[in-house]
């Protein structure tokens, strides 16, 4: 199956830390765009980040610019979401996705995203 594995997540403090990570075991991450998406409850899944296949470049949603962070780590086959200055807001249920074209631009579209992870939950809470 070429699919992606989240791990991470958790409870969480307000103004804290934590980190998400995707990971996949049958093929290479870096060949794609991937992004991070979150549905909160009562909401649509929306954009949160995604970092590009062909140069690194990354792009935020407003509502986490300044406070999070994505990055690859290509020796393992990984991409993260570093959460920091986390915010109650910033509770959901966090996904990393793919698409299936590996020219396909990074994007916080969820439609250009063809495979996803299982999901992970973040809770901001004190």
């Amino acid at each position: 199956q070429l699919h992606l594995v989240q791990s991470g997540g958790g409870l969480v403090q307000p103004g804290g830390s934590l980190t998400l990570t995707c990971t996949a075991s049958e093929l290479r991450l870096n060949y794609y765009a991937i992004g991070w998406f979150r549905r909160s409850p009562g909401k649509e899944r929306e954009g949160v980040s995604c970092i590009s296949s062909s140069d690194g470049s990354s792009r935020y949603a407003d509502f986490v610019k300044g406070r999070f962070t994505i990055s690859r780590d290509n020796a393992k086959n990984a991409v993260y979401l570093q959460i920091n200055n986390a915010k109650a807001a910033d509770t959901g249920e966090y996904f990393c996705g793919r698409p299936t074209d590996r020219r396909a631009p990074c994007t916080l579209r969820a439609n250009a995203f063809d495979f996803w992870g299982q999901g992970t939950q973040v809770t901001v809470s004190s």
